[in-house]
């Protein structure tokens, strides 16, 4: 499973995804974004630091 945890592009947010690929978890973070913290433009720089916080589960501390 990967897995992306807000709190570490937006300080202090809980929340977290998990899904089998990348492409669901990005999906389900640029729904939280616009939902949880507002952002009505969602840019290719914001996906792709959505993407370089992607891991998988097995290797989160």
């Amino acid at each position: 499973m990967r897995l992306f945890e807000c709190g570490t592009l937006v300080p202090g947010c809980t929340w977290h995804t998990r899904a089998k690929d990348d492409a669901e978890v990005v999906r389900r973070a640029v729904e939280h974004m616009r939902d949880a913290h507002g952002e009505t433009i969602v840019r290719e720089n914001m996906i792709d630091n959505i993407k370089a916080r992607i891991r998988d589960e097995a290797n989160a501390a």
